[in-house]
């Protein structure tokens, strides 16, 4: 019986752990609708692309683009 349920575990892990491949192509045309040759890198561009296609807050968007590099 331990052993189904620790399997059962494993198993629920490794899906909720898969990518979502959807989202990210959604996000890359929102993107692109919004700046023709938009740069991640770019603070400003970085965090209006996360408010508007992800449905961010400044206030995360801002976090999330600092961590991933964008100046």
């Amino acid at each position: 019986m331990r052993r189904l349920a620790a399997l059962a575990s494993v198993a629920l892990l490794l899906v909720s752990c898969s990518p979502e491949g959807d989202a990210t192509g959604s996000t890359n045309k929102c993107a692109a609708g919004l700046y023709p040759s938009y740069n991640s890198k770019i603070l400003e561009q970085c965090v209006a692309v996360c408010i508007k296609c992800n449905q961010g807050t400044p206030t995360t968007c801002t976090t999330s683009c600092t961590l991933k590099g964008a100046h």
